[in-house]
């Protein structure tokens, strides 16, 4: 779908998104606006005309915001930043600090006419004319980007944080409080700047993470030899790239010469080095640790493993999670009734009791201060945003604020077997010709069939027929069997290749050949079979090896309290019997066909209500999509997978899915803290100015306390690390033989 960015300039709080979100939804609907609180982005997804575009930077104008289009200047999903000049860089620290003069120079003349500080804190005789003077122009400065967003929300009756903080300063000037009236604008707008201030470093702190990859590579030039550099966004795909050690590596691709280990934290979260030798894949981002290697580039830049995680996470951003569309509708509520609550303890007393109408109108004020809901609405994005970018710095790249919340209330887990359970890169154990059929005619027919295919068993069969040198014969109206095998026309002859239930199903084999297989596979061995028109050519037999991973996952799951841990598969049901046993899941499946897993996940959903699918293969796709959520296995899960899913372990690290958990629900620990405590203190306050015992100094001072508190209690999320991301020691697990 076609999307359309613009660059909002002073969007650094909840409430003004909400704003936005009123004034642009009508143009483009709000389902096509989603926006990026950290980047200050602003997304439209779907065809903009030029004048609906017009349309959108004039209501952004009227918001007292700024927009800024960047269409065309977005590459690989991640957008520039716009200039700004000195003012937009830093108006809002002039602002506050101008105010903060104009302040402590109006307190001063007041104090000297009072005679002491004391007395002109304390005092009720009016302040000298110039003092007042100075009070205007320090509420005028500190007021300087509140004033217009006051002024929309009080036009389009809407009340905000803006709206009540100008009420409450006018009120107060209404008093003859100048003093209270400036410090209250004045500290306003610190609260603002030190909310501002911890916005940027949530946006450096992810920033970080992100900017991990090189900006040129050094290739080796096919005319001359000659070692060359240039920008990765200029390598094409096929290019000779050279890697020294301690280097990062530029771009994904193969390795062509050299042996070295190679640090992948950047892509999976794992410091340890791996090693890499010819012909193994290597990582844009990443970094060589040891020895200097060739390698043959096999994406664009701008395709990479790093673009991609870079991208999702970018898109995750705006993507807001159920906690975030709560306090949004909250607030809407809350702060129409905050102002009702402000009137009734303003008026109220002194109709029904005969006090005065000046205190009460006083404690009113203080109401609409520590009503302002910025604390409330900025507890929650801060928090996901952190929790996202710790998941991706330790390789667990999840889509959106949604799915970081979603493993939380996860109840039961199922896991895809190879590829998942397993590493999924089976080795052939036997090659067993029939009849008159050799073991090199047998190996060359069955990679003829597998070459197109990506299953690991596939592939364990073209790695062995590569080792013994066999090139097959191309096949000829090749056609997948989804879940079974495949079908192919060799030297004028259709053969097929598939389990032994496929066998079955077509009534290929005799009773004396399946008492055969049963033993094969009662042994622990996956099996495929090759046959043409009237007979059977053989069986090749495989095995795959389990992660070491996997059973302490699957103990961690459980430590968890996680109701059920199911296994599924396609293979046979010996072999799958066997595995499920060495990694202790609660039971598992086999034999299944694409859409007999997904039948299975909607089951396993119905029963226990939120399920969480684990697989890597293109077949498990669409049950990664039936799936409360779909966790892929994303270092050598296919692309399907990866895409389908709503979260992607880059590592391919079982034992980072109880991490995840929890890591889940600290960040909605957080959340709720943040919320409790936001409220607490607003209830706090409002109860004491209801016991006429507030004053607007301590309102603002507790304020912008809430909010920063908040803020930083949120920031939090961004120092967890996988060092405990076992929730149970790992032990080793042999291979099934």
């Amino acid at each position: 779908m076609e999307k359309h960015s613009f660059r909002i300039k002073g969007m650094c709080c909840g409430e003004e998104v909400g704003l936005l979100r009123s004034e642009i939804a009508p143009l483009v609907g709000a389902d096509n606006l989603s926006f990026d609180l950290l980047a200050s982005l602003m997304t439209v997804s779907g065809q903009l005309d030029p004048k609906v575009s017009d349309k959108v930077l004039a209501a952004v104008a009227r918001t007292g915001m700024a927009a800024v289009s960047l269409d065309g200047l977005c590459a690989a999903g991640v957008c520039p930043v716009a200039e700004e000049s000195l003012w937009e860089k830093h108006g809002r620290f002039f602002s506050c600090v101008a105010g903060a003069a104009l302040l402590a120079g109006a307190f001063f003349l007041q104090a000297l006419r009072a005679g002491d500080i004391l007395a002109a804190l304390t005092s009720e005789s009016a302040a000298p004319r110039l003092a007042v003077a100075l009070y205007f122009l320090s509420i005028l400065a500190g007021g300087w980007f509140v004033l217009p967003r006051a002024l929309y929300a009080a036009k389009k009756l809407k009340a905000d944080m803006n709206l009540l903080m100008m009420v409450a300063v006018l009120g107060a000037i209404v008093l003859g409080k100048w003093l209270e009236a400036a410090s209250v604008t004045f500290l306003f707008s610190l609260a603002l700047l030190l909310e501002s201030w911890s916005l940027e470093k949530a946006k450096r702190e992810i920033a970080a993470l992100l900017d991990i990859a090189p900006r040129v590579a050094r290739f080796i030039c096919p005319h001359d030899g000659q070692i060359e550099e240039k920008p990765v966004d200029q390598i094409a795909v096929g290019t000779t790239v050279v890697v020294r050690p301690g280097e990062q590596i530029p771009l994904d691709g193969v390795i062509t010469r050299g042996t070295t280990c190679v640090n992948q934290a950047p892509i999976t979260g794992e410091a340890a080095a791996i090693a890499k030798e010819v012909g193994a894949e290597v990582f844009a981002g990443t970094i060589n640790e040891e020895s200097s290697i060739e390698f043959r580039t096999t994406r664009l830049s701008s395709d990479t493993t790093l673009s991609r995680i870079i991208r999702m996470v970018e898109e995750s951003r705006s993507r807001r999670a159920p906690a975030e569309q709560w306090v949004d509708k909250f607030a809407r509520v809350y702060t129409p009734l905050m102002m009702i609550v402000a009137l009734a303890i303003a008026v109220v007393p002194p109709l029904f009791t005969g006090a005065g109408w000046a205190p009460w109108f006083y404690q009113g004020l203080v109401v609409l201060v520590i009503a302002c809901p910025c604390a409330l609405v900025i507890s929650t994005p801060v928090t996901i945003v952190a929790g996202l970018g710790s998941a991706a710095r330790n390789g667990v790249l999840v889509k959106g604020g949604a799915c970081l919340e979603a493993p939380a209330r996860i109840r039961a887990v199922a896991f895809d077997k190879t590829g998942t359970i397993t590493y999924g890169q089976p080795a052939v154990k036997q090659v067993m010709p029939v009849g008159n059929h050799s073991e090199t005619a047998l190996m060359a027919n069955a990679a003829a069939l597998e070459v197109h295919s990506t299953h690991p068993v596939a592939r364990a069969i073209m790695r062995h027929a590569q080792s013994l040198g066999i090139s097959p014969p191309v096949a000829e109206n090749f056609t997948v069997l989804p879940g079974q095998g495949a079908e192919g026309s060799i030297g004028g002859r259709t053969y097929w290749i598939g389990s032994h239930r496929m066998l079955e199903r077509w009534r290929r084999e005799s009773p004396v050949f399946h008492d055969e297989i049963e033993k094969i596979e009662e042994a622990g061995n996956s099996l495929m079979v090759m046959w043409c028109d009237d007979h059977i050519c053989g069986l090749v037999t495989v095995a795959d090896q389990v992660r070491p991973e996997a059973r302490g996952a699957v103990a961690g799951l459980k430590a968890l309290g996680l109701q059920k841990v199911v296994m599924i598969s396609g293979d046979n049901r010996k072999t799958a019997g066997l595995i499920a046993k060495a990694v202790g899941v609660d039971e598992f499946h086999a034999e299944l066909l694409p859409a007999d897993k997904v039948r299975l996940v909607s089951q396993l959903e119905a029963q226990f209500g939120h399920i969480a699918m684990v697989g890597d293969g293109i077949n498990d796709a669409p049950a990664l999509a039936a799936a409360s959520l779909g966790i892929a296995m994303g270092a050598m899960g296919s692309d399907a997978a990866i895409e389908t899913s709503d979260i992607a372990l880059m590592s391919d690290d079982l034992a980072k899915i109880p991490w995840l958990i929890r890591h889940s629900k600290k960040t909605m620990t957080v959340i709720r803290q943040n919320i409790f405590f936001a409220l607490f203190i607003k209830c706090l306050f409002i109860a004491m100015a209801a016991a006429g015992m507030a004053s607007l100094w301590e309102a603002i001072a507790a304020d912008m306390g809430a909010s920063l508190i908040v803020i930083f209690n949120g920031l939090r999320m961004l120092a967890i690390t996988g060092q405990d991301r076992y929730g149970t020691k790992n032990r080793v697990v042999p291979a099934v033989q």
